[in-house]
């Protein structure tokens, strides 16, 4: 029991393997091992000596340390971009005059159902979206099994919200590996590792 698991949600668990500086002499450079697992349905494992599902998958990849730490930094250029588009978007509703607002059958939102900031869509300018297909070209292209086969992204394929940004972000933090539940993220990186 003590050694049980349960997902309630779809969700995939990222974690990174980082080996012991000695490394075969034919290895050019530095790779880290990236482990994940995830689930396709909610699921309670509670003896895991006679678990089988056909819902739940594992696997790894070795991927260059470089790329990964390159492909962070973008991930978090992205990601300053996308705030300061919201930050945008948020002072022009602020800017516009509250009895336009009362009018607008379309921006009344009750309390109780307010998104959280992190998990509204955000409109990307021509510059951002362009950063951003680079940066899902590059996680497509470490996550695909030949990288070399992998086509270049041309359309977003998940809602960008500062909420899937982050998670994208923390997905590549080797220090700390991440959990992404249910959602176009967690569809994208499915269809990614498949």
């Amino acid at each position: 029991e003590s050694r049980a698991a349960s997902a309630s949600n779809k969700e995939i668990n990222i974690q990174w393997y980082i080996p012991s500086v000695a490394k075969p002499s034919n290895d050019t450079e530095t790779k880290v091992l990236l482990l994940y697992a995830y689930n396709t349905n909610p699921v309670k494992i509670s003896n895991i000596k006679i678990f089988s599902s056909m819902s739940v998958f594992s696997g790894h990849l070795w991927i260059p340390l470089a790329r990964i730490i390159s492909l962070r930094k973008k991930l978090s250029d992205l990601k300053e971009q996308v705030e300061i588009l919201m930050q945008d978007s948020k002072s022009f509703l602020t800017s516009v005059p509250t009895n336009f607002l009362e009018k607008s059958e379309t921006l009344k939102i009750s309390p109780s159902n307010k998104p959280k900031m992190s998990d509204v869509k955000v409109d990307l300018d021509e510059k951002t979206e362009e950063i951003a297909k680079r940066c899902l070209s590059e996680v497509k292209a470490l996550l695909s099994a030949v990288p070399a086969l992998s086509s270049p992204v041309t359309k977003i394929p998940f809602d960008v919200t500062l909420q899937s940004i982050t998670n994208l972000e923390d997905m590549f933090d080797l220090a700390n590996g991440c959990i992404i539940t249910e959602g176009s993220l967690f569809n994208w990186i499915i269809s990614v590792l498949h």
